[in-house]
């Protein structure tokens, strides 16, 4: 999906620039923010006063951009978006948390549907990547105070049946968050790279892998266990908006923050 620059202006008002909160000191961009997680980040952002901006293929709240992420052909009209967005006012903080992401399709490598492996694949390890790159040089480019937040998964640390390529997407994403926050550390960059698991959250990804069946994913048993003592979505974001603003070198609950840190919510 290719947006012109008229598709643009469309969705950032007639003059390129925000129509709604436009004194506001932070902006936070959420991909996937129509649900779950994402919607809760959205919410509590926009209680807070920030003005936020949301991607994904549903609706979604605050200035919204329909895309589908899996699709490459969207990353460079969903970049061009936020660029503008970013260069709409001057900021005091940036913020882009990449909570989009995909658990399908649920079963053993070589045993599920190819277009929906390679459209995992695409959505949780190609596209943080191309996005947080992206990003780096906008914020750059702002001079401001910025996050690249990555919702990562305790997936991406210990292989899990069934889940081969969601495990290996989220592991990619993190090292990235690894070596592209390094990056900024020799820059002495304001930009803050990191990534953080939610841990397991009652959301509908949760429900659908409580669904599955012990052929697909052998440990449905133990996920469907577990069902009384899930996190809530609107918990989780909470913390995922306070290490939002936090930058790298300043405390966050009990530990320091560190540029490139994969982190869980648990930690703080």
């Amino acid at each position: 999906m290719a947006f012109s620059p008229s598709a643009i202006r469309r969705v950032l008002g007639a003059h390129g620039s925000l129509q709604s909160h436009a004194m506001s000191a932070q902006l936070t961009i959420i991909t996937g923010a129509s649900s779950g997680i994402g919607a809760e980040l959205a919410q509590q952002a926009e209680a807070a006063g920030h003005t936020v901006a949301t991607v994904s293929r549903r609706p979604g709240p605050g200035t919204h951009l329909a895309a589908d992420l899996a699709d490459p052909s969207s990353w460079n009209g969903v970049c061009d978006w936020a660029a503008q967005l970013v260069g709409s006012q001057t900021w005091e903080r940036i913020v882009f948390i990449h909570n989009a992401g995909t658990l399908e399709p649920v079963g053993f490598a070589g045993e599920v549907d190819s277009d929906a492996y390679v459209a995992n694949i695409l959505l949780n390890s190609a596209s943080p990547q191309v996005l947080g790159d992206r990003f780096i040089a906008m914020a750059e480019t702002a001079g401001v105070p910025a996050q690249f937040q990555l919702i990562s998964s305790g997936a991406g640390k210990r292989p899990f049946l069934g889940w081969s390529s969601y495990c290996a997407g989220k592991a990619a994403g993190d090292m990235w968050v690894k070596s592209a926050g390094i990056e900024r550390i020799e820059r002495g960059s304001k930009v803050t790279i990191v990534s953080c698991g939610p841990g397991v959250v009652d959301t509908d990804m949760q429900a659908k892998i409580r669904s599955q069946t012990t052929d697909t994913f052998p440990l449905v048993e133990q996920f469907q266990g577990m069902q009384p003592q899930l996190a809530s979505p609107a918990d989780v974001a909470a913390k995922l908006l306070t290490l939002a603003a936090t930058n790298a070198g300043e405390p966050l609950g009990s530990m320091m923050l560190e540029n490139g840190a994969v982190i869980d919510v648990s930690q703080f």
